[in-house]
């Protein structure tokens, strides 16, 4: 089988130009082609970069039976009225540092940090490693998470 060397040439970049240029149309699905493309990517991109250790509820399940984890959930009053995870503390992102002596007893065991949807919950989680904790994990996905998993709440 051959190849047609001329494909990967200009013309053939010209004729793509060309093709884009005839309606407006196809400009358009070739960005939200390279916008999708972009989305699919991001959550492997950003995976390495994230410093908390993340567990699903089926995880965290664990951790809370079988090793006493303490699950620190940070989002607002308001939103933790409306269901938590049982035996969850209630500590809001902003005061995360003002508060850390109440719970300064779980250095050494697991804690698991949680929120809406597990965005809120990474940036605790740095908080606490800076402060000593060295079993801190993150509710991946979240209460939203939680509840997908048929795992109940509390209110």
């Amino acid at each position: 089988m051959r190849y047609n060397s001329n494909l990967f040439q200009e013309p053939a970049l010209e004729q793509f130009f060309d093709f884009l240029h005839k309606s407006p149309l196809n400009l358009v699905l070739l960005g939200l082609s390279i916008v999708s493309g972009i989305l699919l990517i991001y959550p492997f991109l950003t995976r390495g970069l994230r410093t908390a250790e993340e567990v699903g509820p089926a995880q965290a399940v664990l951790l809370m039976n079988r090793k006493e984890a303490l699950v620190l959930d940070v989002r607002e009053e308001v939103e933790f009225a409306t269901g938590h995870i049982n035996g969850a503390r209630q500590v809001a992102q902003k005061q995360v540092e003002s508060r850390i002596k109440e719970f300064i007893h779980h250095k050494e065991k697991p804690v698991i940090v949680c929120c809406a949807s597990g965005r809120r919950a990474s940036s605790v989680a740095d908080v606490l490693r800076k402060n000593g904790f060295t079993q801190v994990s993150v509710l991946q996905g979240g209460v939203a998470a939680w509840l997908e998993a048929g795992l109940p709440l509390e209110k």
